[in-house]
């Protein structure tokens, strides 16, 4: 809401936690919530597999929220591990949602209109 509220016309705010990790980081820390979450299939590591880097990958995705703390005073509210785990908690609870694209089954359609995320009114 901040942008929304307080944001210039034109202008781009980046939003972020400055939680700067590559990628394997990320991969460690979605193996971690997956553990915690779904501990009869620990550990979730063993299913990494190291692949050759391909030409001009990206290391990490680095972004610099700055201007919208100065600007806006916008903060997030979640750390990293909390809104991870809580994105995975949401994927593992709206299966349904998910599973038919997975599947090869989704026809391009919008998915999810007029629908609440499970646990969410």
């Amino acid at each position: 809401m901040a942008v929304l509220e307080r944001g210039r016309v034109g202008e781009t705010y980046l939003l972020g936690g400055r939680a700067v990790r590559n990628n394997l980081a990320v991969v460690q820390a979605l193996c971690a919530a997956f553990d915690r979450l779904r501990p009869e299939q620990a550990p979730h590591e063993r299913l990494i597999t190291y692949v050759a880097d391909r030409p001009g990958h990206d290391r990490r995705y680095a972004i610099d929220p700055s201007k919208a703390e100065a600007e806006l005073g916008w903060h997030p509210t979640q750390d990293f591990e909390r809104a991870l785990e809580e994105t995975v908690r949401w994927y593992l609870a709206n299966e349904a949602w998910w599973r038919p694209i997975r599947e090869g089954r989704y026809t391009g359609e919008r998915l999810g209109l007029g629908t609440a995320p499970a646990g969410r009114a």
